[in-house]
């Protein structure tokens, strides 16, 4: 089943949105995850049941749900003074955040759910903050590699590695940036 989006920015469902992603989190953190159920949730949030499930469908659904919010970047990726600095800086952040155990559990929640729209979401999030990094690039008359590019030769070989390997160290991500703007120039 698929996430409907808000109908009504605001109102009642923006805050029961809010209540429910709330109270799944403070229960994530208090107790093992395979304790936590849709009755707990929504018990503590203040809806019914039901109310959670007309609109996530499933317990996986709606931790997608709640790690896709998280997973949201909440600022510009930082201005270190050139387009390769700024992809560098903002790989290694990224790397180090997903690769973390809470990063990763966020991974595993987006991927287990049923329906695509939550890992679409994070990939547009990253891709999103690369179209940042090159259009700060190209206003300062910089080459700048294609973003499909960025993604799939930066951010494709980080997320394999976290989620099938050895998590990417800063040397590895640096390697990753040097080469996709080494071959730019």
């Amino acid at each position: 089943m698929a996430v409907k989006e808000n109908l009504r920015p605001g109102g009642r469902s923006a805050r029961v949105q809010a209540s429910v992603h709330k109270a799944a989190r403070d229960l994530l953190a208090q107790m093992n995850r395979a304790e936590v159920t849709i009755p707990l949730i929504a018990a503590s949030a203040g809806v019914t049941p039901s109310t959670i499930y007309r609109r996530w469908g499933d317990l996986q659904e709606l931790l997608a749900d709640v790690a896709v919010e998280r997973l949201r970047p909440d600022m510009q990726p930082v201005d270190a003074g050139s387009g390769k600095a700024d992809l560098q800086a903002w790989a290694e952040q990224y790397a180090e955040e997903m690769s973390s155990g809470p990063g990763r559990e966020m991974i595993r929640d987006v991927l287990a759910a049923q329906a695509g729209a939550n890992a679409c979401k994070c990939c547009e999030y990253t891709r999103q903050q690369i179209v940042v990094i090159a259009e700060r690039a190209k206003a300062r008359g910089e080459v700048f590699p294609d973003v499909d590019r960025v993604m799939d030769e930066v951010v494709a070989p980080i997320m394999y590695r976290i989620l099938f390997g050895e998590v990417p160290d800063a040397a590895r991500v640096r390697d990753l940036v040097s080469r996709v703007m080494t071959t730019t120039d």
